[in-house]
C-alpha cells in the first residue's frame, strides 16, 4: 500500500526543483522501468498485482534479476554501459510494492498510467565540462542549444542512441532530461546514452583552441546543402532552439555550416514549411552521416 508520503513524494518529482532535491526522477511502464534497471540505481518500484502475474511482470522480474550485479559490490558485475555510472556499485535493491490500480493512478504522472512506476536516482557528472571536448575529437557527439520541449529532447536521446552516438551536451537552457515527458520519450534510451549539462561556448571554445581540429557543425540557410558537405564520423553537431535556432554566442564555433535543403528545389518560402522541427532535422542529419561515415 502506497503511503500519503510516498505519493506526494512522487507527484513532487514532475517539478525539476524537486527532482534535484531528491535527485530522482521518475519512470513508467514495463519496457521503460525495464530498460532503465540496467543503467541507473532504482529506490522504489510500485506495480499492480495482476500485472507482477502477468507474463510482462514475470518479465519484469527477472529484468530486476539480471539487474541485481548492479547493486553489489562485485567489480565483475559491471557492464560496459554500467562503467558509466560507478556511483551504483554498492547499492541496495530497491523497495518495491504491489498497489492497487486506483493507487497508482493517484501517484501516477501519466494520463494513462502504465502499471507499473520507479523512481531512479540522478547519476553525477565526473568529469570536467572542459575536458569532455577530448570525446568528440574521437567520435560524433550532439551538442543541444537551447532545444526546450521536453519531448523533443527525449526524441533526441532515443534518436542518439539508434545512431550509436553516446554522448550528447546541453546548454543551460536546454530542458532537462530527467523531466517526466523526456524520460518517457526516450523509451529507454536514457539509459544508454550520456548526458552532459553546462556552457557550450566553454566546452566549444576549447574544442576550437585545441590542437585536434574538433569540427563543431550547425544548420544555417547559407550553409553547404547536406549531401554536398564533407563529413566526419567525429565533432560537435550542434541543434538549436526550436524557434530561434543556434544562439549568436555558441554560432561563433560552428566551423561547417550545413543547410537541409527542401523538395522540391525552387519552392518559395510561401509554398513549403518555415523550418523543420528540431528532432526530425537531428534524425536527418544522423542519418547523413552514419550513411557516409559509418561507425566501424
Amino acid at each position: 500500500m502506497l503511503s500519503k508520503n510516498r505519493i506526494k513524494l512522487i507527484r513532487s518529482l514532475e517539478m525539476k526543483k524537486h527532482r534535484r532535491e531528491e535527485n530522482l526522477f521518475v519512470a513508467e511502464g514495463p519496457k521503460l522501468v525495464g530498460e532503465l534497471l540496467a543503467a541507473y540505481p532504482c529506490r522504489y518500484l510500485a506495480a499492480t498485482k495482476e500485472w507482477w502475474d502477468s507474463p510482462d511482470g514475470q518479465k519484469l522480474r527477472r529484468a530486476m534479476e539480471k539487474a541485481q550485479p548492479l547493486f553489489t559490490d562485485s567489480p565483475a558485475a559491471f557492464s560496459e554501459n554500467r562503467q558509466h555510472f560507478p556511483e551504483t556499485a554498492g547499492q541496495e535493491m530497491p523497495e518495491t510494492d504491489t498497489v492497487s490500480p486506483e493507487e497508482l493512478s493517484r501517484c501516477s504522472l501519466q494520463k494513462h498510467p502504465q502499471q507499473v512506476i520507479a523512481l531512479f536516482r540522478i547519476p553525477e557528472e565526473r568529469e570536467r565540462w572542459e575536458d569532455l571536448r577530448h570525446t568528440a575529437g574521437q567520435e560524433l557527439c550532439l551538442a543541444l542549444d537551447g532545444v526546450q520541449d521536453p519531448g523533443n529532447l527525449g526524441t533526441i536521446v532515443r534518436l542518439a542512441d539508434w545512431f550509436g552516438i553516446r554522448h550528447i551536451f546541453c546548454s543551460p537552457g536546454t530542458a532537462d532530461a530527467y523531466a517526466p515527458k523526456a524520460v518517457q520519450a526516450t523509451m529507454g534510451s536514457l539509459g544508454r546514452v550520456r548526458l552532459h549539462y553546462g556552457p557550450l561556448e566553454t566546452l566549444l571554445s576549447a574544442a576550437a583552441g585545441s590542437r585536434e581540429d574538433i569540427p563543431v557543425y550547425g544548420t544555417y540557410l547559407e550553409g553547404t546543402p547536406l549531401r554536398e558537405a564533407p563529413l566526419e564520423n567525429r565533432g560537435f553537431l550542434v541543434m538549436g532552439n526550436e524557434g530561434q535556432g543556434i544562439t549568436e554566442a555558441v554560432g561563433r564555433f560552428v566551423n561547417r555550416r550545413l543547410y537541409i535543403p527542401p523538395y522540391p528545389a525552387g519552392r518559395s518560402a510561401e509554398e513549403r514549411p518555415e523550418s523543420l522541427n528540431v528532432a526530425i532535422a537531428t534524425a536527418i542529419l544522423c542519418a547523413e552521416f552514419r550513411g557516409r561515415t559509418p561507425l566501424p
